[in-house]
């Protein structure tokens, strides 16, 4: 048995406590007095949306503190989804045409943007759903934070193939750089895209999504562009504010979303991070090594370390997994197959975003 490689393995198995040591989140800036006198504008950019809306506009229907106003920007659908935004009262823009050198998401919520009257500007996107004190929660966390606050909306499982998105969630999550045990000392890469809160002036002063229309992955870009002009970014679970539910239609659906751009995600994640992310991966792998060495020639005591290694790995990543969305626990015990899907979708994506240079999503063509 090699001790050394058992002892890095070790080590591996310990950098995933590190780079998900905590997930701050509503309950981490609480407040009693939640009254306020600033508005909000809610902002939802969309497109072909027709099957999540009705639960969104549900949710901010039912808030306890309402917002300004409910701004839907139809990006050119060609289902119901601007008749939803009507039913519901929201004022509606009905986009056409998508510029040259625009990404979709960036001119719809550039659009809405442009026509918001709140003082805070708050970006959803159409699968979430706010639970009920979901704005009031937001509301007190910006008394905390003082700068942009992004949420990564807690995942709500349905269907057993959506636990196969446990690790690019789980990595999402830890490559924002700001859960490790060093927490706010260290900047976050960039801001959570399905929900994030700005004043309108810091918004207007970064130049808006104007200022990344052609990044594929608007979220990380535009936080960047909040901290390189001074403005703090703060990124919070949003377990007890905000919920979504990504990709219920279906496995393709999930393979063309996640391929969208996680490798290129990948590359804005800061080098140590990311070392320790692919050594955390490379570490869940070895119990398999360990299990193939005890087999041949039979060897009990490498079998069992395998074993021991195998439940460990399984029992962190449930760890990790229970905070951030409701997967299944089986999702964790047999954690090798969606382990294995993430690493095929990630060089696929790899594939596309480097060597095609062009993504598809919401059919349209997107160059990377």
């Amino acid at each position: 048995m090699n001790y050394i490689e058992i002892i890095i393995h070790s080590v591996f198995w310990l950098f995933g406590l590190f780079i998900l040591w905590k997930i701050p989140g509503y309950n981490n800036c609480c407040k009693k007095n939640t009254e306020s006198n600033f508005s909000i504008s809610v902002i939802i950019p969309a497109r072909n949306e027709e099957k999540n809306l009705d639960n969104l506009f549900n949710s901010l229907s039912s808030q306890s503190v309402r917002a300004k106003e409910i701004i839907l920007v139809n990006d050119n659908s060609t289902d119901s989804t601007p008749d939803i935004g009507r039913k519901y009262n929201a004022r509606v823009i009905d986009l056409k045409n998508l510029p040259k050198g625009w990404i979709g998401k960036s001119w719809a919520s550039h659009n809405g943007a442009r026509v918001a009257a709140g003082d805070y500007l708050l970006f959803l996107d159409a699968d979430t759903v706010l639970n009920r004190n979901g704005i009031k929660n937001i509301m007190s966390c910006l008394k905390t934070y003082r700068g942009v606050i992004s949420f990564q909306p807690y995942h709500r499982i349905k269907k057993i193939y959506e636990n196969l998105s446990l690790f690019f969630n789980i990595i999402l999550v830890a490559g924002m750089g700001v859960f490790t045990l060093f927490q706010t000392r260290v900047k976050p890469i960039g801001a959570f895209g399905p929900c994030m809160i700005c004043k309108r002036e810091d918004y207007r002063k970064i130049g808006g999504h104007k200022s990344i229309k052609g990044k594929v992955m608007e979220d990380i870009e535009i936080g960047k562009r909040f901290l390189k002009t001074g403005i703090p970014v703060f990124c919070l679970r949003g377990k007890g504010t905000i919920d979504f539910r990504m990709y219920p239609g279906g496995l393709k659906e999930m393979v063309r979303g996640w391929s969208k751009g996680f490798s290129s995600g990948a590359g804005s994640t800061s080098i140590p991070i990311l070392i320790m992310v692919i050594a955390w991966i490379v570490g869940s792998i070895f119990p398999l090594n360990l299990f193939a060495d005890g087999s041949s020639p039979f060897d009990l005591s490498i079998i069992l370390v395998g074993a021991a290694f195998y439940v460990a790995f399984a029992a962190q990543i449930y760890w990790m997994s229970y905070r951030i969305g409701n997967f299944s626990i089986w999702a964790s015990l047999f954690y090798l197959i969606p382990l294995t899907f993430f690493i095929i979708i990630f060089f696929y994506s790899l594939i596309l975003t480097v060597f095609r240079k062009k993504v598809s999503w919401k059919d349209r063509d997107i160059k990377t």
